[in-house]
């Protein structure tokens, strides 16, 4: 596939957890050439396999799949840190004449990378210590003292103003809508999600979640970022004896649920988004976005 530098054609694939997003960019990337490029703040840690649905061996054999398991669960990860590698992977599939599909439902990583997102540098942790101290009336008078400009902060998020402090009034911007870009959304009907997460939750423990858990809690520990990940938290009241698994199962389905919650107002936000009301015509769409 061919393209100019400046104007590399990207897919990407938008919706809630469980709603069929990652089938579809399957079944383009089959169709079209592609290779995936995972925008999941869980999958892009190695050994969290089975718990945060990460595509099987198999699938990753037959379609090329970029950031799972470039993470280490001991160091973290960030949104910054996915933008840079996407932007790689984009260049790199593209370069080798294959069609870079961005595909997930964490927002954050999604956007950086579609609307060029500036991050701030990381906070200092000695003034993060002095500030957390203060009360929020007291962070207020600090950020009036800085002659720092509030407008647009939550004035009652007494984080959201501390990080205005730390970063000298200096706020992250974001651009346009990347050029060349085709932005899908998968939409499910919320009963019919919800039976897919109770099935996708059924198979995760038929496969084996309860072992992965209590492997990885003992060689990470329960402190560990993507410990505290769907899928993984809900376990530590059951291997305390003080949860069944039955109530563990409720406890993930439930976690799940608010999460796809979330990822409907987060992409509700984006205007760019074409929501898909039929998946078949989506080879349609994407066809007609690459003969432009």
């Amino acid at each position: 596939m061919e393209s100019k530098p400046d104007h590399t054609p990207l897919v990407v694939i938008v919706g809630e957890t469980a709603s069929g997003k990652s089938a579809l960019a399957m079944d383009l990337a089959r169709k079209f050439g592609g290779e995936l490029i995972c925008a999941d703040s869980w999958t892009v840690y190695k050994d969290f396999n089975i718990g945060t649905a990460k595509s099987s061996l198999s699938e990753q054999k037959q379609v090329p799949h970029h950031l799972l398991d470039v993470a280490n669960p001991n160091t973290g990860f960030s949104a910054a840190e996915f933008k840079r590698l996407a932007l790689r992977a984009i260049g790199d599939i593209t370069t080798r004449h294959k069609l870079p599909i961005l595909v997930g439902g964490t927002g954050l990583y999604i956007d950086s990378v579609i609307f060029d997102y500036s991050f701030l540098p990381p906070s200092n942790p000695e003034m993060r210590n002095e500030l957390n101290e203060l009360s929020l009336g007291q962070v207020l008078d600090r950020a009036r003292e800085y002659g720092l400009d509030t407008t647009g902060i939550d004035l009652r998020n007494k984080r959201r103003v501390i990080r205005l402090i730390e970063n000298g009034g200096i706020r992250p911007t974001k651009s346009p809508l990347r050029d060349q870009t085709l932005v899908l959304g998968v939409q499910v009907d919320r009963e019919v999600l919800r039976r897919r997460i109770e099935k996708r939750v059924d198979v995760m423990l038929d496969t084996g979640l309860e072992s992965e858990v209590s492997r990885l809690s003992k060689v990470y520990g329960w402190g560990v970022e993507p410990m505290k990940g769907i899928g993984y938290a809900e376990w530590q009241p059951y291997f305390a004896g003080d949860q069944t698994i039955a109530e563990t199962r409720a406890r993930i389905i439930k976690a799940t649920l608010d999460l796809a919650k979330r990822q409907r107002t987060w992409f509700k936000r984006n205007k760019s988004i074409h929501w898909l009301s039929d998946r078949s015509n989506a080879v349609e769409i994407v066809t007609t976005f690459l003969n432009k």
